[in-house]
């Protein structure tokens, strides 16, 4: 079969489109790194940790960490507990061999039953304590961010943060807990901006197509907790950053009102874990 110089144009003007996304996504790559590296030096720090989840966030920020500034000065903390997903584990150990970058397993395991937390502990009858999402789920992410922060003091390390900005919008995130950090080198970044980020960095298939979760309690998964996938929650949350119309937008997307309204809802309703603590300040004047 010949090919027409019709085919050969537009070969060529698909490699030219893949050229131009290339060479956006290395820009991207290298003002992140630099954000990193910037804070770094400011801090006056010897290091940087993180979390290692095994999830996509986690591991993308451990590979623009390493990015600007080498293997010898990332470290990645993993931390299972009883209900984890083994998956998990085995993901984040992979992730720091392939970087190199050292790292260790602290399983908060016995956190958890040292605060006699629901389906870590029993009750006075002897029988299981019923697992809260809310609290129980919750605690096991503040225990996560207390213990990197105590490897950071020990280290005098910066921790770096792994939420991304469609999580950041909805609020599916722990205040103290995984949003605690120093700073967010993906936070402006869409979910499905971190997954095309990620496939070009080169973090492993596996990592890249997992569902996506947050690891709080068994079966959990982000898509299935919001009711919506991310594909289509980022370019409605992109739609209304630009000032379009939510129900023109909802409408194009295939969005029911249910669903929209649930969403607004939410963003409103976790838009305190983003801002700044509240203060008196109105009260402010008469105390000067």
């Amino acid at each position: 079969m010949k090919c027409t110089k019709s085919d050969l144009k537009s070969k060529c003007n698909e490699n030219n489109d893949k050229s131009e996304v290339s060479n956006i996504l290395d820009k991207k790559i290298k003002m992140i790194s630099e954000f990193i590296q910037e804070y770094y030096e400011i801090t006056n720090v010897k290091s940087v940790v993180l979390g290692l989840s095994g999830g996509i966030d986690s591991t993308l920020v451990a590979y623009l960490a390493v990015n600007a500034l080498g293997a010898d000065k990332v470290h990645g903390i993993i931390m299972p507990e009883s209900n984890s997903n083994p998956l998990d584990r085995e993901h984040g150990e992979l992730v720091a061999k392939l970087l190199g970058i050292n790292y260790n397993v602290s399983d908060i395991t016995p956190l958890m039953e040292a605060f006699r937390a629901g389906g870590y502990s029993k009750d006075e009858e002897g029988n299981l304590k019923e697992f809260d999402k809310l609290s129980d789920g919750n605690l096991k992410s503040r225990f996560r961010m207390c213990t990197l922060y105590y490897h950071a003091n020990k280290n005098n390390s910066l921790v770096l943060g792994t939420s991304n900005k469609s999580e950041i919008y909805m609020g599916y995130g722990t205040k103290f807990g995984d949003l605690g950090c120093d700073i967010l080198p993906i936070g402006h970044l869409f979910k499905t901006e971190v997954r095309e980020l990620a496939k070009h960095i080169g973090v492993p298939e596996d990592v890249i197509t997992k569902a996506p979760s947050g690891g709080l309690w068994e079966g959990q998964t982000d898509e299935k907790e919001m009711g919506i996938t991310y594909e289509i929650l980022d370019k409605l949350l992109h739609a209304m950053e630009i000032g379009k119309d939510p129900e023109y937008t909802a409408d194009l997307l295939n969005i029911s009102s249910e669903q929209m309204i649930n969403i607004m809802t939410r963003i409103d309703r976790n838009k305190h874990k983003s801002l700044p603590i509240p203060m008196p300040s109105k009260y402010l004047d008469l105390i000067e």
